[in-house]
Protein backbone atom coordinates (compact mmCIF):
# COMPACT_ATOMS: atom_id res chain seq x y z
CA UNK A 1 0.00 0.00 0.00
CA UNK A 2 1.35 3.62 -0.67
CA UNK A 3 1.71 6.28 1.20
CA UNK A 4 -1.20 8.13 -0.27
CA UNK A 5 -3.50 4.99 -0.27
CA UNK A 6 -3.03 4.54 3.44
CA UNK A 7 -3.85 8.14 3.87
CA UNK A 8 -6.77 8.05 1.98
CA UNK A 9 -7.95 4.86 4.09
CA UNK A 10 -7.62 6.49 6.99
CA UNK A 11 -10.03 8.91 6.14
CA UNK A 12 -12.08 6.72 4.45
CA UNK A 13 -11.40 2.77 4.85
CA UNK A 14 -10.19 2.92 8.47
CA UNK A 15 -10.21 -1.37 8.14
CA UNK A 16 -7.94 -1.29 5.45
CA UNK A 17 -5.54 1.11 6.99
CA UNK A 18 -5.40 -0.71 10.34
CA UNK A 19 -3.62 -4.33 10.85
CA UNK A 20 -6.00 -7.31 10.66
CA UNK A 21 -7.68 -8.61 13.98
CA UNK A 22 -5.59 -5.65 16.36
CA UNK A 23 -6.88 -5.96 19.73
CA UNK A 24 -5.60 -3.90 22.35
CA UNK A 25 -3.83 -4.83 25.40
CA UNK A 26 -5.15 -2.99 28.42
CA UNK A 27 -3.02 -5.00 30.43
CA UNK A 28 0.20 -3.54 29.13
CA UNK A 29 -1.05 -0.57 28.14
CA UNK A 30 1.25 2.56 28.31
CA UNK A 31 1.57 5.53 30.73
CA UNK A 32 -0.88 8.35 29.27
CA UNK A 33 2.12 10.57 30.78
CA UNK A 34 6.21 10.64 30.00
CA UNK A 35 8.15 9.82 32.99
CA UNK A 36 11.94 10.37 33.23
CA UNK A 37 14.92 8.70 35.81
CA UNK A 38 17.24 10.46 37.52
CA UNK A 39 17.16 13.58 35.97
CA UNK A 40 17.14 17.42 37.71
CA UNK A 41 13.93 17.95 38.43
CA UNK A 42 11.89 21.67 39.28
CA UNK A 43 8.74 21.79 41.22
CA UNK A 44 6.11 23.80 40.06
CA UNK A 45 3.48 26.45 42.61
CA UNK A 46 0.25 23.98 42.70
CA UNK A 47 -1.51 27.25 44.20
CA UNK A 48 -2.85 28.21 40.66
CA UNK A 49 -5.00 30.97 39.88
CA UNK A 50 -8.81 29.73 40.25
CA UNK A 51 -9.65 32.31 37.66
CA UNK A 52 -8.72 33.25 33.98
CA UNK A 53 -11.33 35.81 33.18
CA UNK A 54 -9.10 38.78 31.53
CA UNK A 55 -6.08 39.01 29.48
CA UNK A 56 -3.11 39.45 31.47
CA UNK A 57 -1.14 42.62 30.19
CA UNK A 58 1.76 41.72 28.55
CA UNK A 59 5.01 40.80 31.20
CA UNK A 60 7.43 38.45 31.42
CA UNK A 61 6.75 35.47 33.29
CA UNK A 62 8.92 34.29 36.44
CA UNK A 63 8.90 30.41 37.17
CA UNK A 64 5.35 30.76 39.15
CA UNK A 65 3.77 31.80 36.46
CA UNK A 66 5.18 29.83 33.81
CA UNK A 67 4.33 27.25 35.87
CA UNK A 68 0.52 28.27 36.21
CA UNK A 69 0.55 28.57 32.36
CA UNK A 70 1.52 25.05 32.00
CA UNK A 71 -0.93 23.12 34.25
CA UNK A 72 -3.76 25.55 32.60
CA UNK A 73 -2.27 24.10 28.77
CA UNK A 74 -2.09 20.03 29.63
CA UNK A 75 -1.49 19.82 33.50
CA UNK A 76 -3.28 16.60 34.98
CA UNK A 77 -6.73 18.74 36.46
CA UNK A 78 -8.97 16.13 37.04
CA UNK A 79 -9.53 12.74 38.75
CA UNK A 80 -12.49 11.00 37.81
CA UNK A 81 -14.59 7.32 38.06
CA UNK A 82 -17.19 6.58 35.94
CA UNK A 83 -19.26 3.17 36.00
CA UNK A 84 -20.80 2.06 32.21
CA UNK A 85 -24.22 0.62 32.29
CA UNK A 86 -23.80 -3.00 32.11
CA UNK A 87 -20.07 -3.24 33.40
CA UNK A 88 -19.37 -3.34 37.07
CA UNK A 89 -16.02 -2.11 37.23
CA UNK A 90 -15.18 1.53 37.84
CA UNK A 91 -13.43 3.41 35.20
CA UNK A 92 -10.70 5.40 36.53
CA UNK A 93 -9.02 8.48 34.36
CA UNK A 94 -6.74 11.34 34.66
CA UNK A 95 -8.28 14.41 32.38
CA UNK A 96 -6.48 17.67 31.54
CA UNK A 97 -8.72 20.28 30.09
CA UNK A 98 -7.34 19.47 26.40
CA UNK A 99 -9.49 16.43 25.70
CA UNK A 100 -7.70 13.87 24.08
CA UNK A 101 -8.91 10.14 22.00
CA UNK A 102 -9.70 7.82 25.03
CA UNK A 103 -8.25 10.21 27.50
CA UNK A 104 -4.59 8.52 26.18
CA UNK A 105 -2.60 11.96 26.08
CA UNK A 106 -0.59 10.58 23.11
CA UNK A 107 1.06 14.50 23.25
CA UNK A 108 4.22 15.86 25.27
CA UNK A 109 4.94 19.43 26.27
CA UNK A 110 8.69 20.52 25.94
CA UNK A 111 9.91 23.67 26.57
CA UNK A 112 12.86 26.13 26.10
CA UNK A 113 12.95 28.78 28.57
CA UNK A 114 14.87 31.62 29.47
CA UNK A 115 13.76 33.28 32.98
CA UNK A 116 15.45 35.43 35.15
CA UNK A 117 14.76 32.95 38.58
CA UNK A 118 15.23 29.18 36.48
CA UNK A 119 18.34 27.50 35.24
CA UNK A 120 18.53 28.71 30.72
CA UNK A 121 17.94 25.33 28.65
CA UNK A 122 15.58 23.10 27.42
CA UNK A 123 12.97 21.00 29.88
CA UNK A 124 9.98 18.20 29.54
CA UNK A 125 6.51 19.21 31.36
CA UNK A 126 5.88 16.32 33.47
CA UNK A 127 1.88 16.56 34.69
CA UNK A 128 2.29 13.77 36.68
CA UNK A 129 3.98 16.21 39.08
CA UNK A 130 3.35 19.18 37.82
CA UNK A 131 7.05 19.93 37.35
CA UNK A 132 10.52 20.71 35.33
CA UNK A 133 12.62 17.68 34.19
CA UNK A 134 15.66 19.48 33.11
CA UNK A 135 16.98 17.82 29.05
CA UNK A 136 19.87 20.88 28.51
CA UNK A 137 21.27 23.72 29.88
CA UNK A 138 22.43 26.84 28.34
CA UNK A 139 21.38 29.17 25.07
CA UNK A 140 20.16 27.68 22.73
CA UNK A 141 18.78 30.72 20.62
CA UNK A 142 20.87 30.04 17.63
CA UNK A 143 20.58 26.05 17.12
CA UNK A 144 16.52 26.66 17.08
CA UNK A 145 16.34 29.95 15.05
CA UNK A 146 18.61 27.65 12.38
CA UNK A 147 16.14 24.76 12.23
CA UNK A 148 13.32 27.42 11.88
CA UNK A 149 15.39 28.79 8.64
CA UNK A 150 16.12 31.83 10.75
CA UNK A 151 12.37 33.17 10.50
CA UNK A 152 12.00 34.57 14.17
CA UNK A 153 13.86 36.22 16.11
CA UNK A 154 13.95 34.03 19.15
CA UNK A 155 16.41 36.65 21.40
CA UNK A 156 12.92 38.41 22.14
CA UNK A 157 11.05 35.49 23.14
CA UNK A 158 11.40 34.26 26.43
CA UNK A 159 10.17 30.97 25.80
CA UNK A 160 9.63 28.35 23.32
CA UNK A 161 7.05 25.46 23.71
CA UNK A 162 7.55 22.10 21.57
CA UNK A 163 4.83 19.80 21.02
CA UNK A 164 5.72 15.88 20.17
CA UNK A 165 3.97 13.07 19.76
CA UNK A 166 4.68 9.94 21.23
CA UNK A 167 3.48 7.07 18.83
CA UNK A 168 3.04 3.74 21.30
CA UNK A 169 1.25 5.80 23.55
CA UNK A 170 -2.55 5.74 21.56
CA UNK A 171 -1.27 3.15 18.86
CA UNK A 172 -1.54 0.20 21.29
CA UNK A 173 -5.45 0.96 21.20
CA UNK A 174 -6.05 2.31 17.87
CA UNK A 175 -3.25 0.83 15.31
CA UNK A 176 -2.44 2.85 12.58
CA UNK A 177 -5.48 5.18 13.20
CA UNK A 178 -4.07 6.71 15.97
CA UNK A 179 -1.66 8.75 12.97
CA UNK A 180 -4.94 10.55 12.33
CA UNK A 181 -5.56 11.39 15.75
CA UNK A 182 -2.14 12.35 16.91
CA UNK A 183 -2.47 15.39 14.61
CA UNK A 184 -5.59 15.84 15.90
CA UNK A 185 -5.18 15.76 19.84
CA UNK A 186 -2.03 18.03 19.17
CA UNK A 187 -3.82 19.84 17.53
CA UNK A 188 -6.38 20.72 20.69
CA UNK A 189 -3.81 21.04 23.06
CA UNK A 190 -1.78 23.69 20.66
CA UNK A 191 -5.49 25.31 20.45
CA UNK A 192 -5.02 25.17 24.67
CA UNK A 193 -2.37 26.30 24.97
CA UNK A 194 -3.01 29.58 22.57
CA UNK A 195 -5.95 30.43 24.24
CA UNK A 196 -4.39 30.40 27.80
CA UNK A 197 -1.01 32.42 26.20
CA UNK A 198 -3.98 35.27 25.36
CA UNK A 199 -5.00 35.33 29.24
CA UNK A 200 -1.17 35.35 30.56
CA UNK A 201 -0.47 38.13 28.46
CA UNK A 202 2.27 36.05 25.87
CA UNK A 203 2.31 36.57 22.23
CA UNK A 204 1.99 33.08 20.28
CA UNK A 205 1.88 31.32 17.22
CA UNK A 206 3.02 28.15 15.57
CA UNK A 207 5.48 26.96 13.57
CA UNK A 208 4.81 24.00 11.72
CA UNK A 209 7.66 23.78 9.47
CA UNK A 210 11.52 23.19 10.99
CA UNK A 211 14.50 21.31 10.76
CA UNK A 212 12.26 17.66 12.48
CA UNK A 213 15.87 15.65 13.18
CA UNK A 214 17.51 18.76 14.19
CA UNK A 215 14.98 19.44 16.59
CA UNK A 216 14.58 16.34 17.90
CA UNK A 217 18.20 15.65 18.86
CA UNK A 218 17.92 19.00 20.54
CA UNK A 219 15.16 17.26 22.81
CA UNK A 220 17.16 14.19 22.90
CA UNK A 221 14.13 11.95 21.30
CA UNK A 222 14.13 8.74 19.37
CA UNK A 223 12.56 9.36 16.70
CA UNK A 224 11.23 5.92 16.05
CA UNK A 225 9.18 6.42 19.41
CA UNK A 226 8.50 10.27 19.21
CA UNK A 227 8.64 13.55 17.37
CA UNK A 228 7.75 17.03 17.53
CA UNK A 229 5.29 18.02 15.50
CA UNK A 230 5.03 21.87 16.22
CA UNK A 231 7.00 24.65 17.66
CA UNK A 232 5.65 27.44 19.52
CA UNK A 233 7.60 30.78 20.71
CA UNK A 234 5.94 33.15 23.50
CA UNK A 235 7.19 36.14 23.73
CA UNK A 236 5.54 39.56 25.46
CA UNK A 237 6.70 41.95 22.79
CA UNK A 238 7.17 42.64 19.08
CA UNK A 239 8.47 39.52 17.57
CA UNK A 240 9.83 39.32 13.98
CA UNK A 241 7.86 36.69 12.38
CA UNK A 242 9.11 37.01 8.70
CA UNK A 243 6.06 36.17 7.59
CA UNK A 244 6.51 37.80 4.29
CA UNK A 245 10.30 37.63 3.97
CA UNK A 246 12.61 35.02 3.65
CA UNK A 247 14.87 33.33 5.82
CA UNK A 248 18.71 33.17 5.83
CA UNK A 249 20.45 32.14 2.02
CA UNK A 250 22.94 30.13 3.84
CA UNK A 251 20.65 27.53 4.82
CA UNK A 252 22.14 24.38 7.36
CA UNK A 253 21.01 21.70 6.79
CA UNK A 254 19.74 19.44 9.76
CA UNK A 255 22.64 17.16 9.57
CA UNK A 256 24.97 19.73 9.62
CA UNK A 257 23.12 21.91 12.29
CA UNK A 258 22.54 18.95 14.89
CA UNK A 259 26.66 18.59 14.51
CA UNK A 260 26.29 21.41 16.72
CA UNK A 261 25.43 19.72 19.70
CA UNK A 262 26.32 16.56 21.27
CA UNK A 263 23.95 13.72 21.36
CA UNK A 264 22.03 13.18 24.35
CA UNK A 265 20.19 9.75 25.46
CA UNK A 266 17.57 9.67 28.64
CA UNK A 267 16.77 6.64 30.88
CA UNK A 268 12.44 6.66 31.12
CA UNK A 269 10.13 4.48 32.34
CA UNK A 270 7.61 2.65 30.48
CA UNK A 271 5.01 0.78 32.16
CA UNK A 272 3.97 -1.45 28.88
CA UNK A 273 5.96 -4.65 29.27
CA UNK A 274 5.85 -5.11 25.52
CA UNK A 275 5.99 -2.62 23.00
CA UNK A 276 4.87 -3.62 19.57
CA UNK A 277 6.43 -2.16 16.10
CA UNK A 278 4.61 0.55 14.03
CA UNK A 279 6.18 0.65 11.02
CA UNK A 280 3.78 2.58 8.78
CA UNK A 281 4.04 5.28 11.46
CA UNK A 282 7.59 5.53 11.40
CA UNK A 283 7.42 5.65 7.41
CA UNK A 284 5.06 8.10 7.21
CA UNK A 285 6.67 10.26 10.10
CA UNK A 286 10.08 9.96 8.01
CA UNK A 287 8.52 10.70 4.66
CA UNK A 288 6.99 14.14 6.39
CA UNK A 289 10.27 15.05 7.67
CA UNK A 290 11.87 18.96 6.65
CA UNK A 291 15.68 18.31 6.40
CA UNK A 292 16.52 21.42 4.30
CA UNK A 293 14.97 25.30 4.84
CA UNK A 294 14.66 25.31 1.64
CA UNK A 295 11.80 22.66 1.82
CA UNK A 296 9.49 25.20 4.12
CA UNK A 297 6.27 26.62 1.74
CA UNK A 298 3.69 28.86 2.17
CA UNK A 299 -0.02 28.71 0.23
CA UNK A 300 -2.99 30.74 0.34
CA UNK A 301 -6.74 29.36 0.26
CA UNK A 302 -9.07 29.87 -2.14
CA UNK A 303 -12.43 31.48 -1.01
CA UNK A 304 -14.97 28.70 -1.06
CA UNK A 305 -18.23 28.97 -3.28
CA UNK A 306 -20.64 27.00 -2.03
CA UNK A 307 -23.90 27.22 -3.69
CA UNK A 308 -26.58 27.34 -1.41
CA UNK A 309 -30.12 26.54 -2.16
CA UNK A 310 -30.94 29.74 0.37
CA UNK A 311 -29.20 31.95 2.59
CA UNK A 312 -30.05 32.26 6.36
CA UNK A 313 -28.35 35.54 7.78
CA UNK A 314 -27.52 35.24 11.32
CA UNK A 315 -27.90 37.76 13.88
CA UNK A 316 -24.79 40.04 15.00
CA UNK A 317 -23.33 37.88 17.17
CA UNK A 318 -22.29 39.51 20.79
CA UNK A 319 -18.54 38.92 21.99
CA UNK A 320 -18.77 35.75 24.65
CA UNK A 321 -16.50 36.64 27.50
CA UNK A 322 -15.91 34.35 29.56
CA UNK A 323 -13.86 32.34 32.05
CA UNK A 324 -11.27 30.85 30.41
CA UNK A 325 -10.48 28.87 34.15
CA UNK A 326 -14.15 28.57 34.75
CA UNK A 327 -15.06 26.75 31.31
CA UNK A 328 -12.38 24.67 30.79
CA UNK A 329 -13.47 22.93 34.05
CA UNK A 330 -17.17 22.96 33.34
CA UNK A 331 -16.35 21.60 29.42
CA UNK A 332 -18.08 18.01 29.34
CA UNK A 333 -18.18 15.76 26.39
CA UNK A 334 -21.88 13.98 26.87
CA UNK A 335 -21.87 10.54 25.19
CA UNK A 336 -25.54 9.85 26.10
CA UNK A 337 -26.11 12.41 27.64
CA UNK A 338 -27.50 15.18 25.38
CA UNK A 339 -31.09 16.16 25.74
CA UNK A 340 -32.90 17.64 23.49
CA UNK A 341 -34.05 21.19 24.05
CA UNK A 342 -33.98 24.27 21.00
CA UNK A 343 -31.75 26.17 20.23
CA UNK A 344 -32.00 30.00 18.97
CA UNK A 345 -30.15 31.80 16.55
CA UNK A 346 -28.14 34.09 18.90
CA UNK A 347 -26.42 30.80 20.39
CA UNK A 348 -25.54 29.55 17.34
CA UNK A 349 -23.94 32.82 15.59
CA UNK A 350 -22.25 33.51 19.32
CA UNK A 351 -20.95 29.66 18.63
CA UNK A 352 -19.72 29.96 15.36
CA UNK A 353 -18.66 33.43 14.48
CA UNK A 354 -16.48 33.42 18.20
CA UNK A 355 -15.11 29.94 17.32
CA UNK A 356 -14.03 30.82 13.71
CA UNK A 357 -12.82 34.01 14.54
CA UNK A 358 -10.83 32.96 17.51
CA UNK A 359 -9.05 30.37 14.67
CA UNK A 360 -7.19 33.96 13.27
CA UNK A 361 -3.82 33.05 14.64
CA UNK A 362 -0.27 33.61 13.59
CA UNK A 363 1.71 30.88 12.02
CA UNK A 364 4.02 29.86 8.66
CA UNK A 365 1.83 28.95 6.36
CA UNK A 366 -0.60 31.69 5.51
CA UNK A 367 1.06 33.68 2.29
CA UNK A 368 -0.49 37.00 4.04
CA UNK A 369 -0.41 37.14 7.66
CA UNK A 370 -4.25 37.36 8.86
CA UNK A 371 -5.06 38.55 5.61
CA UNK A 372 -6.86 34.98 3.97
CA UNK A 373 -9.77 32.97 4.40
CA UNK A 374 -9.34 30.12 7.04
CA UNK A 375 -8.40 27.03 5.29
CA UNK A 376 -10.56 25.00 7.76
CA UNK A 377 -14.54 25.48 7.30
CA UNK A 378 -17.53 24.79 9.41
CA UNK A 379 -20.85 22.95 8.05
CA UNK A 380 -23.42 21.22 9.96
CA UNK A 381 -26.57 20.08 10.35
CA UNK A 382 -29.33 21.38 12.75
CA UNK A 383 -32.15 20.62 14.25
CA UNK A 384 -34.78 22.86 16.12
CA UNK A 385 -32.76 26.10 15.91
CA UNK A 386 -35.32 28.62 16.33
CA UNK A 387 -36.62 30.63 12.56
CA UNK A 388 -34.00 27.49 10.77
CA UNK A 389 -35.26 25.11 8.48
CA UNK A 390 -33.73 21.49 9.58
CA UNK A 391 -31.25 21.15 7.01
CA UNK A 392 -27.75 20.74 6.41
CA UNK A 393 -25.93 24.15 5.95
CA UNK A 394 -22.13 25.43 5.48
CA UNK A 395 -21.42 28.49 7.72
CA UNK A 396 -20.26 31.35 5.14
CA UNK A 397 -17.86 33.07 8.03
CA UNK A 398 -16.81 36.57 5.81
CA UNK A 399 -20.76 37.33 5.44
CA UNK A 400 -21.85 35.54 9.13
CA UNK A 401 -24.21 33.44 7.14
CA UNK A 402 -25.47 29.93 6.77
CA UNK A 403 -25.66 28.83 3.33
CA UNK A 404 -28.39 26.11 2.96
CA UNK A 405 -27.14 22.79 0.97
CA UNK A 406 -29.80 20.17 2.44
CA UNK A 407 -33.23 20.53 3.82
CA UNK A 408 -34.63 18.07 6.26
CA UNK A 409 -33.90 16.24 9.78
CA UNK A 410 -30.87 14.12 8.52
CA UNK A 411 -29.73 12.95 12.33
CA UNK A 412 -30.86 9.34 11.67
CA UNK A 413 -28.71 8.98 8.42
CA UNK A 414 -25.73 10.49 10.87
CA UNK A 415 -26.44 8.23 12.79
CA UNK A 416 -26.46 4.90 10.51
CA UNK A 417 -23.35 6.20 10.11
CA UNK A 418 -21.35 6.02 13.47
CA UNK A 419 -19.26 3.20 14.16
CA UNK A 420 -20.35 3.01 17.46
CA UNK A 421 -23.63 3.99 18.98
CA UNK A 422 -22.15 6.00 22.06
CA UNK A 423 -23.85 8.99 20.92
CA UNK A 424 -27.43 9.52 20.67
CA UNK A 425 -27.45 11.92 17.61
CA UNK A 426 -31.56 11.90 18.05
CA UNK A 427 -30.92 14.38 20.89
CA UNK A 428 -28.60 16.73 19.30
CA UNK A 429 -29.63 19.85 18.03
CA UNK A 430 -26.25 20.84 16.29
CA UNK A 431 -24.01 18.34 15.04
CA UNK A 432 -21.32 19.88 13.28
CA UNK A 433 -18.36 18.72 10.92
CA UNK A 434 -14.90 20.54 10.53
CA UNK A 435 -13.75 20.49 7.17
CA UNK A 436 -10.93 20.78 5.01
CA UNK A 437 -8.94 20.03 1.50
CA UNK A 438 -6.51 16.95 2.14
CA UNK A 439 -5.34 17.74 -1.84
CA UNK A 440 -4.62 21.04 -0.96
CA UNK A 441 -2.48 20.64 1.95
CA UNK A 442 -0.51 17.56 0.52
CA UNK A 443 0.67 19.40 -3.32
CA UNK A 444 2.08 22.17 -0.99
CA UNK A 445 3.62 20.63 2.11
CA UNK A 446 4.04 17.12 0.61
CA UNK A 447 3.14 14.28 3.33
CA UNK A 448 3.61 16.67 6.40
CA UNK A 449 0.74 18.69 4.78
CA UNK A 450 -1.80 16.16 5.67
CA UNK A 451 -0.59 16.26 9.95
CA UNK A 452 -0.66 19.59 9.54
CA UNK A 453 -4.10 19.52 8.16
CA UNK A 454 -5.21 17.16 11.19
CA UNK A 455 -3.96 19.66 13.33
CA UNK A 456 -5.45 22.92 12.17
CA UNK A 457 -9.02 21.04 12.77
CA UNK A 458 -8.09 20.10 16.12
CA UNK A 459 -7.10 23.88 17.14
CA UNK A 460 -10.41 25.07 15.61
CA UNK A 461 -12.12 21.70 17.28
CA UNK A 462 -10.70 23.25 20.92
CA UNK A 463 -12.06 26.64 19.88
CA UNK A 464 -15.86 25.06 19.24
CA UNK A 465 -15.79 23.17 22.48
CA UNK A 466 -14.98 26.73 24.43
CA UNK A 467 -17.42 28.36 23.05
CA UNK A 468 -19.74 25.56 23.42
CA UNK A 469 -19.01 25.29 27.28
CA UNK A 470 -19.45 29.13 27.37
CA UNK A 471 -22.87 28.98 26.38
CA UNK A 472 -23.50 26.16 28.72
CA UNK A 473 -23.47 23.59 25.96
CA UNK A 474 -21.49 20.31 25.65
CA UNK A 475 -19.64 18.48 22.57
CA UNK A 476 -18.20 15.21 21.89
CA UNK A 477 -15.37 15.05 19.01
CA UNK A 478 -15.76 12.05 17.04
CA UNK A 479 -13.82 10.52 15.04
CA UNK A 480 -16.18 7.46 14.06
CA UNK A 481 -18.21 7.89 11.48
CA UNK A 482 -19.02 7.80 7.85
CA UNK A 483 -16.36 10.84 5.86
CA UNK A 484 -17.78 9.40 2.71
CA UNK A 485 -21.47 9.81 3.49
CA UNK A 486 -21.29 13.00 5.39
CA UNK A 487 -19.13 14.48 2.20
CA UNK A 488 -22.20 13.32 -0.17
CA UNK A 489 -24.99 15.19 2.05
CA UNK A 490 -23.00 18.22 1.79
CA UNK A 491 -22.27 17.96 -1.64
CA UNK A 492 -18.41 18.47 -1.43
CA UNK A 493 -16.16 18.22 -3.82
CA UNK A 494 -12.53 19.58 -3.05
CA UNK A 495 -13.82 19.37 0.77
CA UNK A 496 -13.82 16.76 2.97
CA UNK A 497 -15.44 16.35 6.87
CA UNK A 498 -12.26 15.78 9.25
CA UNK A 499 -14.05 15.12 12.47
CA UNK A 500 -17.86 15.51 13.50
CA UNK A 501 -19.14 17.10 16.82
CA UNK A 502 -22.41 17.03 17.96
CA UNK A 503 -23.51 19.81 20.09
CA UNK A 504 -25.94 20.51 22.52
CA UNK A 505 -27.47 20.50 25.86
CA UNK A 506 -26.71 17.55 28.12
CA UNK A 507 -27.64 15.79 31.99
CA UNK A 508 -24.16 14.87 33.26
CA UNK A 509 -23.72 10.99 33.73
CA UNK A 510 -23.66 9.75 37.50
CA UNK A 511 -19.99 9.70 37.98
CA UNK A 512 -16.99 10.88 40.88
CA UNK A 513 -14.83 13.33 40.32
CA UNK A 514 -12.16 15.55 41.90
CA UNK A 515 -10.21 18.58 41.12
CA UNK A 516 -6.32 18.39 41.10
CA UNK A 517 -5.44 22.12 42.54
CA UNK A 518 -5.31 23.59 45.31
Amino acid sequence: MSLDEFLKDLHFNIDRANQENWEPNWEDAPLSYKLYKGLPVVPLSAEVPLTLSENRLPSKPDLEGIGHFLWYVYGITQLSESVYPGDDNPVHSYRRFAPSGGALYPNELYVYLKLDDLTEGVYHYDPSHHRLVLLRTGNFDSYISEALGNRCDLPSCFGTVFVSTMFWKNFFKYNNFSYRLQGLDAGVLMGQLLETAKRFGFAAGVYFQYLDSAINHLLGLSEQEESVYSIIPLSVGTTNWALSGEGSPNYKTAEVLKRELQPVEFDRIERSKTVLEFPKLNVINESAMLESAESFNRFSNNPRNVQGLSEIHLPHAESIEYDLAEVSKKRYSPEMDFVMARINQQQLAALLDGSVSAFTYRNDLDDISYGQENRISIYGCLYNVDGIPNGAYYYNHAEHRLEGIQEGDHRLLLQSGLSFDNVNLQQVPLCLHVTGNMDLYQQALGYRGYRILQMEAGMLVQRLLLKASALGLGGHPLLGFDAGMADELYGMNEQTCLIQIPIGPFRPKPWLKGSMHS
